[in-house]
C-alpha cells in the first residue's frame, strides 16, 4: 500500500476538529451538567382573608378599614389566641343602635335637607359609609330628652278621660315622621317603645315627676298603650316591644314615675297583656327597663306564673351594678329573652375612656351575657347637650352634636355602636369565643354565614394574638385602648 502523507496530515487534522468541538459542546451543556444550586422557589403569595376596621382610643384612627394583609396559616408562634368556633352556638341578635329622643328629632331636623338625608343614611343604611343601625327605642310620650313634658292624653287639672277621647299622638308627629323617613331607608328596623310616665291624671301625686299609677286606672292605662301601638301602626310604623315604665326605681327624673316589681308584675298579668291578646296585638312586653345592680325585679315578675306567659323577657341598664345579672336573669329563666337598652356617655366623659368601658360592657359584656340587643342613649343632641326636660339630663352626650344646618360631628358613642351594628346585622347569632385578660373580645355568624369578631385591648399595652378558625390563624395586634372588628367568610 502506498502511503499517501498529505492525506494523513488532512485526517488527523479532521478529527482534531471534531474532537475540539465535542468538547467544547459538552462543557456549555446544562442539560449534560445541571447547576449545583437548586432553582430558587418563587415566594408564597399571602392572600387577604380578613378584613380588619379599627378605632384608637387617642382619635387618630377612626372607624377606618386597614390595608394590611391578614391571611389564614398555620406556622407556629408564641401568641395567645382568640379562638373562634362557629359550632357552638348561642342567642340570635335582634340588634344594635340608639334611644331617638324628641331632642334627637329636634336637633336632627335643624340640619338642612341635604345633609339631614345624608345623616339618616349613613345612620340607618347599609351602603358602604353607612354604619347600618338595626334597632332604634323610643319614648311614649316625652323623656327626660324631649324639649317639654307631655304625654298622649294631657288634662287640666282635675278632669279624667276613662275612654280615652282626647288620646292624641300629634305632639310626636315630628318624630313619626323621621320614623318613616328611616323606615323608607330600613324597612326592617326594630322598635322599642317606652314610657317616662302615665298621664298625669293617671298618677297619685298628679304631676310628670315622681308619683305611681293608681290601681284603678291599670286596666286604663293598658288601653292607652294599646291606643299608641293600634295608631302608630295606622301610620305604617309597627312597634316590636314595649317595656311598661323606663327606670321603674328611679322617680326623681322629669318625667318619671315608680313602679314596683309587685305593680309591673299586676299590671302584666291583669291588665296590659290581657289587652293586648284582646287586641291581637303581637307586641312583646319586656319587664323592667333598669339597673344590673337589682336582677331580683324582673326575676320577680317572671316568677309569677300569670305574668309569666305574657312577658318575652327583661331589660337592663349599666349605671349600676355589674352586667353578668343578664345572665343570672337568663340562667334563671332561660326560655325568656334579655335585652340592653340604654347606656349613657357623659358631656364630662373622655373618648377613650368610655371606648374601653362601653366597648367592654355594653357591647362586648351584654352579648357574652346573653343580650339580643345593646343600645346607647341618645342618638342626637346640640353643642349645649339638649333639648332636655326642666329636671332632665343635662349632661348626656348624644352619639352625634349637630353644630350648624350643615354639620355634625360624631361623638364616641357612635363609634362604640358602629363597630357592632355595620357588620353585625339583625338575625346574627352569637358564637363561641374564648375571652380573657386584656383582649376582651365576642363573635357572631351572620346570615349570610360571615364570622365577624370584636376585640377591645383593655389593658395598658400593645397586644398581638392570633385569631384562630378551623385550625388555622392570622396574626394581628391591637394598641391598649383599641377596639377592632374582624371579618371573614
Amino acid at each position: 500500500m502506498k502511503f499517501n502523507l498529505k492525506n494523513s496530515i488532512k485526517a488527523f487534522l479532521f478529527m482534531a476538529a471534531v474532537l475540539a468541538q465535542v468538547k467544547c459542546s459538552s462543557s456549555s451543556d446544562p442539560a449534560e451538567n445541571p447547576p449545583v444550586n437548586p432553582p430558587v422557589t418563587p415566594p408564597v403569595v399571602v392572600t387577604n382573608d380578613v378584613d380588619f376596621w379599627l378605632t384608637k382610643g387617642n382619635q387618630s384612627v377612626l372607624l377606618a378599614k386597614q390595608s394590611g394583609t391578614l391571611g389564614f396559616g398555620t406556622a407556629a408562634n408564641a401568641y395567645a389566641n382568640i379562638e373562634v368556633n362557629a359550632a357552638q352556638k348561642y342567642q340570635t341578635i335582634d340588634g344594635f343602635g340608639y334611644t331617638l329622643t324628641g331632642g334627637s328629632v329636634d336637633v336632627i331636623n335643624q340640619l338642612n335637607a341635604t345633609k339631614r338625608t345624608a345623616l339618616l343614611e349613613e345612620l340607618f343604611g347599609s351602603g358602604e359609609n353607612s354604619i347600618g343601625v338595626s334597632y332604634i327605642r323610643i319614648s311614649i310620650g316625652a323623656s327626660d330628652l324631649s324639649a317639654t313634658t307631655y304625654t298622649y292624653d294631657d288634662l287640666a287639672a282635675g278632669q279624667i278621660d276613662l275612654n280615652l277621647e282626647k288620646f292624641s299622638l300629634e305632639k310626636d308627629k315630628n318624630l313619626i315622621a323621621m320614623l318613616k323617613e328611616i323606615l323608607a331607608i330600613n324597612p326592617k328596623i326594630l322598635i322599642l317603645a317606652t314610657p317616662w310616665s302615665a298621664p298625669v291624671w293617671m298618677k297619685d301625686n298628679a304631676s310628670f315627676k315622681g308619683g305611681k299609677l293608681k290601681v284603678e286606672y291599670f286596666d286604663v292605662y293598658a288601653k292607652y298603650f294599646v291606643k299608641y301601638v293600634q295608631q302608630m301602626k295606622a301610620e305604617g310604623i309597627a312597634i316590636d316591644a314595649v317595656t311598661p315604665q323606663n327606670e321603674p326605681l328611679h322617680d326623681g327624673n322629669n318625667p318619671s314615675m315608680y313602679m314596683s316589681a309587685v305593680d309591673q308584675g299586676n299590671f302584666i298579668k291583669n291588665s296590659l297583656g290581657p289587652a293586648f291578646k284582646a287586641a291581637n296585638l303581637n307586641v312583646k312586653i319586656i319587664a323592667y327597663d333598669h339597673n344590673c345592680d337589682n336582677p331580683n325585679y324582673p326575676k320577680a315578675i317572671l316568677a309569677d306564673a300569670d305574668a309569666f306567659p305574657f312577658v318575652d323577657g327583661s331589660a337592663f341598664h349599666l349605671y349600676a351594678g355589674d352586667i353578668s345579672a343578664l345572665t343570672n336573669v337568663f340562667n334563671s329563666y332561660p326560655t325568656k329573652n334579655v335585652y340592653f337598652t340604654e347606656q349613657w356617655t357623659s358631656s364630662e366623659g373622655s373618648f377613650d375612656g368610655d371606648l374601653k368601658w362601653h366597648l367592654r360592657n355594653v357591647i362586648i359584656g351584654s352579648m357574652r351575657n346573653y343580650s339580643k340587643n345593646a343600645l346607647e342613649w341618645n342618638l342626637a343632641n346640640n353643642q349645649n347637650f339638649g333639648p332636655n326636660t326642666d329636671g332632665g339630663c343635662t349632661m348626656c352626650k348624644g352619639a352625634i352634636t349637630i353644630t350648624s344646618g350643615d354639620s355634625f360631628q360624631r361623638n364616641v358613642a357612635y363609634y362604640i355602636i358602629a363597630h357592632a351594628s355595620k357588620f353585625v346585622p339583625m338575625g346574627s347569632t352569637r358564637i363561641e369565643s374564648n375571652s380573657g385578660g386584656s383582649l376582651q373580645n365576642v363573635a357572631f355568624i351572620t346570615p349570610t354565614g360571615s364570622k365577624v369578631l370584636i376585640v377591645e385591648n383593655d389593658g395598658a399595652a400593645t397586644e398581638t394574638f392570633n385569631i384562630k378558625f378551623n385550625g388555622k390563624w392570622v396574626t394581628t395586634s391591637l394598641e391598649a385602648g383599641s377596639v377592632g372588628t374582624y371579618t371573614w367568610k
